[in-house]
């Protein structure tokens, strides 16, 4: 007797199927579209925002005072220096004395915001209406 042979199937390599996964990418492509398409619209305002020009006639700038919060808490009137103590009166002087009273307060590049929110309610309390905050900052004493 001669030995049994037993035959043994050759392995199939494996194969990754691709039909399969481009089903799955549509499914997940259809839903993506489905739910875009079920959003709510976000609904929005118009607003028209001021914009900014620029104060060139030196007519303006005739009678209008700068004054400048620097670090330290120390303030520049027209870039003479002066106590924050004595800003009431100077401020109650200048309305006094001009017609049309106009105020730029200003800001070097370390002032804080504490003493320039104490400046503004100064100039408010005067009663002077014209009065503007720089956007860029300065030197100090400027």
């Amino acid at each position: 007797m001669e030995g049994t042979k037993i035959k043994i199937p050759a392995r199939k390599k494996a194969r990754v199927e691709i039909i399969p996964l481009i089903d799955v990418i549509f499914f997940l492509l259809a839903t993506f579209v489905l739910f875009t398409l079920s959003l709510n619209r976000i609904q929005s305002v118009p607003v028209d925002l001021p914009v900014a020009k620029p104060n060139s006639d030196p007519q303006d700038n005739k009678d209008s005072v700068t004054i400048q919060v620097s670090a330290d808490n120390s303030l520049f009137w027209n870039r003479e220096p002066m106590e924050m103590s004595d800003l009431p009166s100077r401020i109650t002087a200048y309305k006094s004395q001009t017609e049309d009273p106009k105020i730029l307060i200003a800001g070097d590049e370390k002032a804080r915001f504490g003493a320039t929110v104490q400046v503004l309610d100064e100039v408010r309390k005067a009663g002077i209406l014209k009065f503007s905050v720089e956007t860029r900052t300065r030197p100090t004493g400027k």
